[in-house]
């Protein structure tokens, strides 16, 4: 597994408190959302600007098409 930005964690995070403040999932499901997102999504270990926005895209996509 390679390491993760950030950037990575924190679109997760912010996607996971959205459904949390839509009453989509439980608080205690926030960092289980994010966990999943993080092992789902692969990384690249290149860091570039445009690789950032990629994988935050792809963790977003993720999370709102499987909750």
């Amino acid at each position: 597994m390679l390491p993760v930005i950030p950037e990575d964690a924190n679109a997760a995070n912010e996607v996971a408190v959205d459904l949390f403040l839509k009453d989509k999932i439980k608080f205690l499901q926030i960092t289980d959302l994010i966990e999943d997102a993080l092992n789902t999504i692969e990384f690249t270990s290149k860091v570039t600007i445009d690789n950032i926005l990629e994988t935050e895209r792809k963790v977003r996509e993720y999370l709102l098409s499987t909750y």
